[in-house]
């Protein structure tokens, strides 16, 4: 399995089962375990392995008394063998819903301006969706947290975007990305004269706004001690207290970055005031077929290709 200059060329029906053996045998962790999730005997994987070994000109795995493991190359084939049945899997869904002349509604609901963050790709989320299936009429609007889990709960909504403190049972989460949020007050505010050390003694004694929520345990320990005196959910809101010059409060560091480029507001000891915040794609738990929805999270999937950790 040296040859130099060696094509592949076509890859069929046949290669594909035989990927689809090899990638059953390394997630049972062997032949012996595959067996019965295959339905096949132990000689014909073993010949089903040695075949793909033969046509991929590459030693995929070593078997024997010392068990069952990867070589550096099989290690590669079975990440491109996930890659492409994912993309297989995805390619028969989106065919099977252009067949269905796909009618009815998608409604997505927002919070806040995540619509409009560069990470989220909703215009292109939208753009792909409308292009596979321009008969779906969509309906989007913006609202809380809270009240978008509630809608997607009660069927009122079949996607929403949001930052997400918790998880609820009924619904499933897809998670986008992670923003970062700092403690900020207006540039000309008290705390900005102070030291680091007289920060730490003054800044909760200054009034400070807040989502209103319930936090994430992470998101607790920043707020607990904090001078709440006002509550304003959205970020448009929130900032413009703390541009009042009478209130602190935690924003994204995305969301305020223009406006401390503009000097119009500041961090206060970011390496101490921050915590992480997930922003998420929610919809319900439910075997009710919806192929709207399930087009858009496919769509979704696509688009999201890589696995994003989640903070909590």
């Amino acid at each position: 399995m040296n040859e130099r200059n060696y094509s592949l060329g076509q890859v069929g029906d046949h290669e594909i089962k035989q990927l689809k053996v090899f990638k059953m045998v390394v997630d049972c962790g062997g032949f012996s375990a595959a067996e019965t999730m295959l339905n096949i005997g132990r000689s014909t994987i073993s010949s089903h392995i040695t075949n793909l070994e033969a046509r991929l000109n590459l030693v995929l795995c070593k078997r024997g008394r010392g068990g069952f493991s990867l070589t550096e190359e099989g290690r590669v084939i079975y990440q491109m063998t996930e890659n492409l049945l994912e993309s297989l899997d995805s390619f028969r869904t989106t065919v099977n819903n252009l067949n269905s002349s796909l009618t009815g509604k998608l409604r997505i609901a927002s919070s806040d301006n995540i619509s409009l963050d560069p990470r989220c790709y909703f215009p292109r989320l939208i753009q792909d969706f409308s292009s596979t299936a321009p008969d779906v009429f969509i309906n989007t609007n913006v609202s809380s947290m809270a009240k978008i889990e509630r809608m997607v709960l009660n069927d009122e909504a079949d996607i929403g975007f949001i930052p997400y403190h918790r998880k609820l049972e009924g619904l499933e989460y897809f998670h986008l990305y992670n923003d970062q949020c700092y403690l900020y007050c207006r540039q000309d505010h008290p705390l900005t004269t102070m030291n680091e050390a007289d920060q730490d003694i003054h800044i909760n004694t200054f009034p400070a706004t807040h989502a209103g929520l319930k936090p994430h345990e992470s998101i607790s320990t920043k707020i607990a001690n904090m001078n709440l005196k006002a509550v304003s959910y959205f970020y448009d809101s929130r900032l413009a207290l703390i541009l009042s010059g009478q209130f602190i409060g935690f924003l994204p560091e995305q969301y305020a970055q223009s406006y401390v480029d503009q000097e119009q507001i500041v961090s206060i000891k970011p390496q101490n005031n921050h915590y992480t915040l997930g922003i998420a794609v929610i919809y319900k738990k439910t075997n009710q077929p919806n192929k709207a929805r399930e087009l858009f999270l496919d769509i979704l999937s696509r688009i999201f290709k890589e696995t994003r950790s989640a903070p909590y």
